[in-house]
């Protein structure tokens, strides 16, 4: 569907367009001035006319005008959207706001449901998150002068059919890897040493290792990687040290124990799903018993903090695949679990695949992919939280994306003492993360509350060749 958007001003241009997206994710959605001739004279499926009224608190004009336009296109589309007016990535900032005022949490439901028409289980779901969320910081020492540390490998065994990470295929770069890890280690002496003598605390309060996939990199490269951070900065007095080793394909025992000798404290073995067909359809090279084994390695070498990512909404998987998942993630055991939507990105193969099929008219209906229906719900989400319970976990972080299937979320779930500080410090914006690697975005949080972000070339080439000039 063809659907045009007319306003009388350019204000909240963003806001308006990102919340028609999220009643229709996969249409064409076009948002033009009343002067603009050519475009107002495009024939649409649905033409929407929008007065923005003028207005003296901008704040409180935007919330009225999005709430406005979802209750015209919930009459309209016959749906009622799980996060309401919500377009944001951060809906736990709000309850976290009210309640660092002294607010109650009944005071930030209300204020969720009333102001911005969130469900009253999402409202409790965020509200909760961020009392979770604040009793997990209290005994970090967050001051002006700490950050944060990750260090980006920006290499995969494959790309996922869904993905838009910075991430290059490994096998193009494998006879360049040692020069990668090299320009890493150089950016982090040279920005480093500037960032102490400027006062910078040389103890991060966690350290993140990601990707991409890190776990490609050799066990002699992830050891010159990760010994050259701790020679730069105190590690071993962060409070948490994570590697993702994402793909279970990209896993050894070799690289596990280097893992180990670095003191790494916790490490994330995605398998997204538990089910063969989707996992080569989505273009993963690696099985079910692949990720099998590479847990229970991990376990053996004394890994007593694995995260497990799955995906809802992967095509073709109804909800018997999901509940299988979850029954062999139950049986493995994992000690954190990433509750992904997923979210049909712009960038991705998986979008340009759906363009192509819509342009032929080949499997036009809302959602199918190669005449596979991708599927997400509040109840799949539901399983899955289920499932986390029965494990011992609780939810501690949450965020969202556009165009996610269902207009859901992510959701973290950790048992005791197992949650992602990073995840929180990062998603809350509550302290500068220093960034290094291709792709890598550093972004500073400062004591008035700004943030900036400085964001490295994602092109591999251009990140070596600007390193070394």
């Amino acid at each position: 569907m063809n659907i045009g958007i007319k306003v009388d001003r350019h204000d909240f241009l963003y806001d308006i367009h990102s919340l028609v997206k999220s009643f229709f994710p996969d249409d064409e959605v076009s948002i033009f001035t009343a002067d603009d001739a050519e475009k107002c004279s495009i024939p649409r499926d649905l033409l929407l006319d929008i007065e923005i009224p003028e207005y003296t608190e901008r704040a409180a004009a935007k919330n009225q005008l999005k709430r406005s336009i979802y209750e015209m296109l919930s009459a309209y589309t016959g749906e009622k959207l799980p996060w309401g007016t919500l377009s944001g990535i951060r809906p736990t900032k709000i309850p976290m706001k009210v309640l660092e005022e002294k607010g109650t949490r009944e005071q930030a439901v209300e204020l969720l449901r009333r102001d911005h028409l969130v469900s009253a289980e999402k409202a409790e779901l965020a509200t909760q998150i961020a009392e979770h969320e604040r009793k997990l910081i209290e005994p970090l020492s967050l001051g002006p002068n700490s950050s944060s540390l990750y260090i980006h490998v920006p290499f995969c065994p494959s790309i996922c059919l869904y993905c838009t990470f910075a991430s290059s295929p490994y096998a193009a770069w494998k006879s360049r890897l040692d020069q990668y890890v090299d320009t890493v280690i150089q950016e982090m002496k040279t920005r480093s040493e500037k960032l102490f003598e400027s006062g910078t605390d040389r103890t991060p309060t966690t350290v993140y290792v990601g990707g991409g996939t890190p776990t490609v990199l050799s066990p002699d490269q992830l050891d010159r990687l990760l010994g050259a951070a701790e020679e730069i900065w105190n590690v071993a007095g962060a409070a948490e040290y994570t590697v993702e080793a994402g793909r279970p394909d990209s896993l050894d025992a070799e690289k596990l124990a280097v893992l180990k000798a670095h003191g790494v404290s916790r490490i994330s073995i995605n398998p997204q799903t538990m089910n063969d067909e989707t996992l080569k359809l989505i273009g993963r090279h690696h099985t079910c018993d692949d990720t099998r084994r590479a847990f229970y390695m991990a376990r053996e070498l004394g890994f007593d903090n694995i995260n497990m990512d799955i995906i809802l909404g992967l095509p073709g998987e109804e909800q018997a695949h999901v509940e299988k998942t979850l029954r062999e993630i139950e049986a493995m055991g994992p000690d954190s679990l990433t509750v992904h939507s997923l979210a049909v990105k712009r960038a991705s193969r998986l979008r340009k695949t759906i363009r192509e099929d819509r342009e032929n008219d080949i499997h036009a209906d809302y959602g199918n992919y190669g005449g596979l229906v991708f599927e997400n719900s509040q109840t799949l989400m539901q399983l899955a939280s289920d499932s986390a319970a029965r494990m011992g976990m609780k939810p501690y972080y949450l965020y969202r994306q556009k165009n996610m299937r269902g207009n859901l979320e992510n959701t973290g779930f950790a048992a005791e003492n197992c949650a992602c500080l990073y995840n929180i410090l990062i998603m809350e914006e509550l302290q500068t993360i220093h960034a290094f690697g291709a792709g890598a975005s550093t972004k500073y949080v400062f004591p008035d509350g700004r943030i900036e972000r400085t964001v490295s070339p994602k092109d591999v080439t251009t990140y070596l060749a600007r390193q070394q000039n």
